[in-house]
C-alpha cells in the first residue's frame, strides 16, 4: 500500500499493549484532544489493517456482529490524511519504504505477560477452551494466532535507531507515563504544555483508561464469555509471575534463552 509522509503508524504483537499505545500516540499527535477522542472511538480513529481478516474470522466463530468500522484496503487507500493506522503485521510483511516515509511507534511487552494476555482474548471471545497452561505450551511453541513473537520483536529491535522509528517496551512507559508523552511529543514535533501532559496522563491512569468507552471495543464488552476478563484488562507488567507454575516458568525462560541468543534484544524484566 501507499505509505503517506503525514501517516502515522502504530504497530507491535497483539496483547502488548497496542490499544494504551494508540490513544497515547493520537492525543500527543492532535495535541489533548480529548473531547473529539470521546466521541468517536478509537477504532474508527485508527484504520487496523488485518481488521477485515480479524473480524471474519470472529463472526464465524461466533454469533455476535462486530460493530465497530472495518477499513478494506481500498478504504485506508482512500482515507483522507493524516491517517492513523495500526497493525500487528511485522516490519517483512510491511511496505518497504514505510520508514522512509513515515512515522512509526512500535510497542513492545514481555512475551510471558503478551501470553497471559492473549490468553484471556481468546478465552473472552470463546476460541479457546482450555486453561492457561495449555494456552502457553501452545504460545511458547509458536503455535498460537500471530506467531512467532520474538521474531516480530527482534525485526523492529534492528531498526530502533531509524529516525522515524520510536521503539518503546510497555513496562518502561507503564514506570514514567509523563517521559514518554514529551518523548513521543519530540518524536512527533508537537508542543505540548506542562499541563497538558498532566492531563493525558490522567487521562491514561488505568482506571481512566478502564472505564474509558471510547477505547473499550463496545461488541467485546457486550458479547463473548463473560467469565473471561475484559478488553482492557489489568494495566500492570510482571502478572507472568502470579499465574506461571514452575513449569510453565522454566518453559517460558527456556524459549526466550534460545530465541534471543545472538541478539541484544532483552525486555526489561528479562533474566538468561
Amino acid at each position: 500500500m501507499a505509505v503517506r509522509p503525514d501517516d502515522v503508524w502504530v504497530t507491535g504483537f497483539p496483547r502488548s499493549g497496542t490499544t494504551f499505545t494508540q490513544e497515547l500516540v493520537w492525543q500527543v499527535a492532535n495535541e489533548c484532544d480529548f473531547d473529539t477522542a470521546s466521541k468517536i472511538p478509537l477504532m474508527t480513529r485508527y484504520m487496523f489493517l488485518e481488521g477485515v481478516m480479524t473480524v471474519n474470522f470472529i463472526q464465524s466463530r461466533q454469533k455476535e456482529v462486530v460493530t465497530e468500522p472495518i477499513y478494506t484496503h481500498t478504504a485506508v487507500h482512500a482515507a483522507p490524511s493524516p491517517r492513523f493506522i495500526k497493525t500487528h503485521a511485522p516490519f517483512s510483511l510491511l511496505p518497504a519504504n514505510l520508514l522512509d516515509t513515515t512515522k512509526v511507534v512500535y510497542i513492545a511487552r514481555d512475551p510471558r505477560d503478551v501470553a497471559i494476555s492473549n490468553y484471556q482474548f481468546v478465552k473472552k471471545l470463546r476460541h479457546y477452551s482450555g486453561d492457561l497452561k495449555s494456552y502457553c505450551n501452545l504460545f511458547f511453541n509458536d503455535l498460537a494466532l500471530f506467531s512467532p513473537l520474538l521474531p516480530h520483536v527482534k525485526e523492529a529491535w534492528e531498526l530502533r535507531h531509524h529516525p522515524n522509528m520510536m521503539f518503546i517496551f510497555y513496562e518502561d512507559m507503564l514506570k514514567d507515563v509523563p517521559l514518554y508523552i514529551k518523548r513521543l511529543a519530540d518524536f512527533l514535533d508537537k508542543k505540548l504544555t506542562d499541563e497538558q501532559i498532566v492531563k493525558l496522563s490522567e487521562h491514561l491512569s488505568f482506571e481512566n483508561f478502564k472505564n474509558n468507552k471510547s477505547v473499550n471495543p463496545t461488541w467485546i464488552a457486550k458479547s463473548g464469555n463473560p467469565d473471561a476478563e475484559g478488553f482492557i484488562r489489568k494495566g500492570k507488567s510482571g502478572a507472568w509471575r502470579e499465574q506461571f507454575d514452575e513449569e510453565m516458568a522454566a518453559q517460558a525462560q527456556r524459549w526466550m534463552r534460545e530465541n534471543l541468543a545472538g541478539s541484544d534484544l532483552r525486555f526489561p524484566d528479562y533474566t538468561s
